[in-house]
């Protein structure tokens, strides 16, 4: 085993954690990059990224440039002489005299088998497309968003029972699991094969918005039960179910044999029992199994039904 590479870490959300620690536990992390502290909450109080939660309790010193693109961010970055430069979902973008800095290269763990889902929300994007796996790249950076060659990979099924959080803290492993191999080997002094990237198969994840989480009945069945999913934790469906306004957390395409009538319309409820509120859709059916009313917490359908009476069935 050779000396212990010098790695700058750059992350900033709750993702990027499992990579900080396989970098704690394989190499000799000497900065950590992460977001400037954020203004949130109902106090608008600057808040820190978890990353910088993390790395201060690690006693890392941290940087949080508000760009990477002036020549002072560069220089201190130069100055750190990192071997490795590891990014995990950081949110800036690193131009090209960054990606020259560091003795070995920049990596990047993307949430995605590449070339599908370049970009900011692959594991979303992934559910509503409906994809039935998913996994993790260790890729060496170029200046195209996500584009550069792969070194490591790792894959995984989409569970139908997958929400956006459980695949995302299932994928946060699996990028512990390739980066610390990379690391690793890297400090064997071993040169990881490059794979590029195939022409074919290109998509992008777009950043997620939620305007998006508004569930349209007109869709089918199939698809909104995706978006439910996808959209657990953040940025949650929401539907209007007979004149009010919910966030829905769980749902359940209902089987054949379970077809709107000709009579009833999408968004209109065609039951309405202890086990659910079926909705009717431009295709099939969806039963509501737990919703949440404005200021209140995620209750059954059960419950909701308690003080709506007038719509049980």
């Amino acid at each position: 085993m050779g000396a212990r590479l010098r790695v700058v870490f750059a992350g900033t959300p709750a993702f990027a954690l499992p990579g900080l620690r396989a970098c704690l536990d394989c190499a000799e992390i000497i900065a950590a990059y992460t977001q400037p502290d954020r203004a949130a909450g109902r106090g608008r109080a600057l808040q820190m990224s978890p990353v910088k939660h993390a790395a201060l309790a690690a006693g890392i010193p941290v940087e949080q440039p508000e760009s990477l693109k002036t020549a002072e961010a560069q220089q201190r970055l130069r100055d750190y002489a990192p071997d490795l430069v590891v990014v995990i979902a950081y949110g800036l973008i690193l131009p090209k005299a960054v990606l020259t800095i560091p003795r070995i290269a920049c990596w990047n763990v993307h949430a995605s088998l590449l070339p599908r889902w370049r970009g900011a929300a692959p594991i979303q994007r992934a559910i509503l497309a409906g994809d039935t796996e998913t996994g993790v790249c260790l890729m060496r950076m170029e200046l195209g968003l996500d584009t550069g060659p792969v070194l490591l990979s790792a894959r995984t099924d989409i569970r139908a029972e997958d929400t956006g959080g459980s695949l995302h803290d299932r994928l946060a492993e699996l990028g512990l699991q390739v980066l610390r191999e990379g690391l690793l080997r890297a400090t064997r002094g071993e040169t990881l094969p490059e794979t590029p990237q195939s022409i074919e198969g290109v998509t992008y994840a777009h950043k997620l918005d939620k305007s998006e989480a508004k569930l349209d009945f007109h869709t089918s069945a199939i698809e909104l039960e995706r978006k439910v999913r996808a959209f657990d934790p953040w940025p949650v469906a929401e539907a209007e179910i007979a004149g009010e306004r919910l966030r829905i957390w769980a749902a359940q395409v209902r089987g054949s044999g379970f077809e709107p009538r000709d009579s009833v319309k999408p968004g209109e409820i065609m039951a309405a029992t202890k086990h659910g509120i079926d909705i009717a859709c431009g295709e099939g059916v969806l039963r509501i199994l737990k919703l949440q009313r404005a200021g209140g917490r995620v209750i059954s359908t059960a419950d909701y039904l308690n003080s709506r009476a007038e719509l049980r069935t």
